[in-house]
């Protein structure tokens, strides 16, 4: 059976909570799309992690990990947290890399920022990992496959052709120094002889677990509204972020993805530029923001602080319908037992006019929040196993997230550590 956890929002929903629980019972986690640009936070018995560029449920020693070949592929930034993991004591991982996946390369860094400082106050806050001119190389051809890096002549033809039109863009729009083809080759000569022990057959290694009905993982990096297509766009990220793309950049039939588990906040965080309507700010942004997550919200792979609002039903209700949702999980709910009063936005007020539909970006930049406060419970809720001992309030504020956006909260995170989890029948049929 495939299964698949993605994200409802702008990322940093907490999937890697989710697919390090779920894991447990999985054969095989696969990362199937983006690169080393977003982190997913692990809180376990070896200690609290980051994660950028393994799948979440890298420390079972009965799973394989897998790198898909829809991901952006930084060598460098795997093999070392690879080796990050067993320095910390965690089993070393069984770990697969598609042959057909694409590599980011030295020189996709180097383009990440330079063209955000080019744009200056117009760039679009990249994290500046290579990641969108990585994918705008593998959308032009002129992308590096993993298989490549094991056919020197191949190898060394392309690397000086690809090139040739890189040192123009690098010399006359950058006004940096040329890139030296002999030291680009030897680097990735230096990538083959370290990808080289993980190497394999993907699509062939999963069709096979298929047939064999083993429990596999589609982990996705950030959450719907960074979607080239379906976000909010030209602020999104440069690969699908939908499980149905999991498909593709892992190499399963899509008939066979059973189960499409979606992650909530429990408010709203984002991390980059673009509109995100129930946004605060001031005093009341920097409580939320330190009070949330396990050690506050700041981005795994920058550190920036994210913006913070609070829950959104229509992104929220949007961002589950564009994947398929079966199942909501709903994360950090413990972080709001400090309020009084809980704002939820429940519609959209664009030009005088309410919507609960999630509009293009245009509109979507004009849109005011509607807002709904609900009552609080006041106490903390770590450590709560059972769903009827939560707090009536809570469960009150889980029904009306529930009924609001019309898709069934399964699971509720109320807490960091991978045992807290409360697992939920839904009143949603």
């Amino acid at each position: 059976m495939v299964k698949a956890v993605v994200g409802a929002n702008w990322g940093d929903e907490g999937k890697g909570k989710i697919t390090d629980t779920l894991a447990a019972e999985a054969d095989i986690i696969i990362r199937f799309q983006g690169g080393a640009n977003a982190g997913h936070t692990i809180k376990n018995k070896y200690g609290k992690f980051a994660l950028h560029a393994l799948p979440s449920g890298v420390f079972y020693d009965h799973t394989t990990s897998v790198i898909g070949n829809g991901v952006a592929l930084n060598i460098e930034t795997l093999c070392g947290e690879i080796k990050s993991l067993v320095d910390q004591g965690v089993p070393a991982p069984k770990i697969l890399v598609s042959d057909r996946c694409q590599i980011v390369m030295p020189y996709h860094v180097l383009f990440d920022q330079y063209e955000e400082e080019r744009l200056g106050g117009k760039s679009f806050g990249s994290t500046k990992s290579g990641i969108a001119p990585f994918y705008s190389d593998k959308y032009a051809k002129i992308g590096f496959q993993v298989s490549e890096l094991f056919d020197d002549e191949l190898l060394k033809e392309k690397v000086y052709r690809v090139l040739e039109t890189k040192n123009i863009l690098m010399e006359h729009l950058y006004h940096k120094p040329a890139i030296d083809p002999e030291e680009t080759l030897a680097t990735l000569r230096k990538y083959r002889d370290m990808i080289a022990p993980y190497v394999c057959d993907v699509s062939l290694f999963l069709d096979k677990a298929i047939k064999e009905g083993k429990t596999i993982l589609l982990e996705g990096q950030l959450g719907t509204l960074k979607d080239p297509d379906h976000g909010i766009y030209p602020m999104v990220t440069s690969s699908s972020t939908l499980a149905a793309y999991g498909a593709i950049g892992a190499g399963v039939p899509p008939y066979e993805i059973k189960q499409i588990i979606t992650v909530c906040k429990a408010y709203s965080s984002a991390v980059g530029a673009g509109a995100f309507v129930s946004e605060i700010f001031g005093d009341e942004a920097v409580e939320l923001r330190n009070r949330g997550g396990d050690g506050g919200e700041y981005g795994a792979t920058t550190g920036r602080p994210r913006r913070v609002g609070w829950f959104d039903c229509v992104a929220s209700k949007y961002g589950c319908r564009l994947q398929g949702t079966t199942d909501v999980a709903f994360t950090v709910l413990d972080v709001l037992g400090y309020l009084d009063e809980i704002p939820v936005c429940t519609g959209y007020d664009i030009n005088g006019e309410v919507t609960t539909e999630f509009p293009v970006t245009h509109l979507l930049e004009k849109a005011k929040p509607v807002i709904k406060k609900l009552p609080g419970w006041k106490c903390d809720i770590r450590g709560i196993r059972n769903y009827d001992e939560l707090p009536k309030e809570c469960r009150d504020y889980i029904d009306f997230v529930e009924e609001q956006i019309g898709y069934p909260i399964t699971m509720v995170s109320n807490g960091p550590a991978r045992e807290d989890i409360i697992y939920r029948d839904s009143k949603i049929k």
